[in-house]
């Protein structure tokens, strides 16, 4: 691994997954794991009335890029929709796979240096997939009721 790919930046940002909580009452709950470094990120949902990201919880036990991208995923998930959660997702894992823009979330571009290590791909994108997958969950529990 290189120098750039751990950074001072993903390390400071690694560091405030410690402050992550789990939400008491979750409209949905999604674990994901990664099956190359082990990796797992769980991220519950609570949706506002307006089918929004109200409420996330987490927890983190993952390499230091995959706390790095739950800590982001955690800074910006309130207010967003499932579909936007869903879209953002889908765009960060082309991105990483060397397809289309980086996605427009704050902050991704910092895992610029991953891109060329395929195998550290799957623990970047485990908090967003998990979040856009809760928020559907939670999403369609809502609409179910």
């Amino acid at each position: 691994m290189t120098a750039n790919l751990y950074n001072t930046e993903i390390l400071r940002l690694a560091a405030e997954t410690a402050q992550a909580v789990r939400l008491a009452e979750p409209h949905a709950s999604v674990e994901k794991r990664s099956p190359i470094c082990g990796s797992r990120v769980t991220v519950d949902i609570a949706l506002g009335e307006d089918d929004r990201v109200a409420a996330a919880g987490m927890l983190v036990r993952a390499c230091a890029l995959g706390q790095a991208s739950s800590a982001l995923l955690a800074r910006g998930i309130v207010g967003r929709s499932p579909a936007e959660l869903a879209a953002i997702s889908e765009a960060l894992a082309l991105w990483l796979g060397g397809e289309g823009e980086v996605p427009d979330w704050p902050g991704l571009p910092l895992f610029e240096p991953a891109r060329p290590h395929s195998a550290r791909h799957a623990s970047i994108r485990l908090a967003f997939e998990a979040a856009a997958e809760a928020a559907a969950k939670a999403a369609g529990h809502r609409a179910a009721a």
